[in-house]
């Protein structure tokens, strides 16, 4: 990953291959942010620069003032309005944060960049700049690599600094993360391999692992996961990580969905976009990386993440339409299952990340969390209703809004979801004791919301974040966001995990 390193000599002076500064979109053309650097943004709006959001102008630095052998004018939009508030902060600094991303990935190749972007923001320009220089090359390498290293100027070194540049790293670090999984592809990537990729990785970080395999899930009772993963001759695990420091304020549960990939099952999708299926396990890639993110922050709650692993396959083994799974329902003093789990009669094997997820959630609140965030890919009726940058957030509904301002803070878009009681209805089944898709299409993303309710223990605070969208970005890479995964909803939890350890 890129290097970031914090300096408090002046940007103007510092020799390096570039020097990123930012500009307002001003009424007659771009404005510099920093009265310093005025004449060099007039001389770079000779050549097109004009301080909108996303824009990128790279001129020759000779002439110019600054001892960097090119100057990039990166555009950050209009400046907010009236007062500052919690709300314009949040937009202003995702620009940053963009701008940033966009700087990095437009100077790869080089060795060295000077930013001032942390002047307006120091965690946004860490991120937006560690972020934007993301790339993945397992498989294939950059034509450029990666900037080797970005300066960014600050008017002290105080240990508060250093602080929030190292929480920023750990971040985007998780995000990277996060992405690389996501990223990998299913050959490589099935239910056993995330397992111990999860596990190196919680062992390095100091967190305790478990990992169930499919004899363990088979004696405990694990319906859902046992059943999506029937059709696999790669066998479903349930993986859990959990942080626990010294004298926590609180207990948060991360559940995440980890198809490594869904083929739909019987109920087969169609072959255009299959390959994407991929990015299925996004969300328990992301908690993995929470937790981990999370005990390298030492943040003062207890987190424990659990992810179920299964990858959704047609075969003669494969679960089927019309089959009655029993989800988890708890285990007696021998770890065998009490069979008290509730009944589903599955009506469509491509609604299977609920079924994994519901085992997942009811283990998750048999640790009496007081909190409780599950993420997934769960609904195509997320990106119908929402698109492909705004996560849908449902649950408990004090939680569920502050999520979705917090995932608006950050940058990585949320909106808070109703659950209408009339929706429920659409899940009684005469077989079981629920039927794992309604009748009418129409609410699939707020009836997978009601499935998932389901399982949640009562008294437990929770919120469910479907990410089917905002996961993946199938289209070119914009600011910090790489094309395949995004990393989305890392900073999310995070922040939340923040908030409640501040609250």
């Amino acid at each position: 990953m890129t290097r970031l390193t914090l300096s408090t000599d002046s940007p103007a002076t510092t020799n390096a291959d570039a020097l990123v500064v930012a500009a307002l979109q001003g009424p007659d053309g771009p404005v510099a942010d920093n009265a310093a650097f005025a004449a060099p943004v007039e001389a770079a709006a000779l050549a097109g620069a004009t301080g909108k959001p996303g824009t990128v102008t790279i001129i020759p630095g000779a002439g110019l003032g600054i001892s960097a052998d090119r100057l990039v004018v990166v555009g950050i939009g209009k400046a907010p309005e009236g007062a500052s508030t919690e709300t314009s902060d949040g937009a202003l600094f995702e620009r940053v944060r963009q701008a940033a991303g966009s700087a990095s990935r437009a100077l790869a190749g080089h060795d060295k960049v000077v930013s001032t972007l942390a002047a307006i923001d120091l965690t946004a320009a860490a991120e937006g700049h560690l972020l934007g220089a993301y790339v993945f090359d397992t498989y294939k390498k950059p034509t450029k690599p990666p900037v080797d290293e970005i300066v960014l100027t600050v008017e002290s070194a105080a240990r508060a600094t250093d602080d929030t540049l190292a929480r920023a790293v750990i971040t985007a670090d998780a995000v990277a993360f996060t992405r690389d999984l996501i990223n990998s592809a299913p050959n490589d990537l099935y239910p056993a391999e995330f397992a111990a990729r999860a596990s190196a990785a919680g062992a390095d970080a100091g967190v305790t692992v478990e990992v169930l395999d499919e004899k363990a899930l088979t004696k405990g009772g694990y319906g859902g996961i046992l059943g999506v993963g029937s059709g696999s001759t790669r066998p479903p695990r349930l993986v859990r990580l959990s942080y626990t420091p010294s004298d926590p304020r609180a207990t948060v549960a991360l559940v995440g969905k980890g198809i490594t990939f869904d083929s739909g099952g019987l109920s087969i999708k169609p072959a255009a976009k299959m390959d994407q299926m991929t990015s299925d396990m996004s969300g328990a890639a992301a908690v993995v990386a929470t937790v981990i993110a999370a005990a390298k922050l030492n943040l003062p709650v207890a987190v424990v993440g659990t992810v179920a692993l299964a990858e959704n396959m047609p075969s003669g083994s494969a679960y089927r339409p019309g089959d009655v799974l029993r989800h988890y329902g708890g285990v007696d003093e021998k770890g065998k299952s009490t069979g008290t789990g509730k009944t589903v009669h599955v009506l469509n094997t491509d609604a299977e990340g609920r079924l994994v997820l519901a085992d997942a959630i009811v283990r998750a609140c048999e640790d009496e969390p007081d909190y409780l965030l599950e993420t997934s890919t769960l609904t195509g009726a997320q990106l119908v209703a929402l698109g492909r940058r705004t996560m849908g957030v449902m649950g408990t509904p004090q939680l569920r809004d502050r999520v979705a301002e917090l995932a608006r803070q950050v940058g990585e878009g949320g909106w808070a979801m109703p659950l209408p009681e009339h929706l429920r209805e659409g899940l009684d089944s005469p077989l079981a004791d629920l039927q794992n898709i309604a009748g009418d299409p129409g609410g699939g993303m707020l009836v997978a919301g009601h499935y998932l309710a389901e399982f949640v223990a009562e008294g437990v605070s929770w919120s469910h974040l479907d990410i089917a969208g905002p996961s993946f970005n199938d289209a070119k890479p914009y600011g910090y966001t790489a094309s395949g995964g995004t990393g989305v909803p890392v900073r999310t939890l995070l922040a939340v995990l923040g908030d409640i350890a501040a609250r």
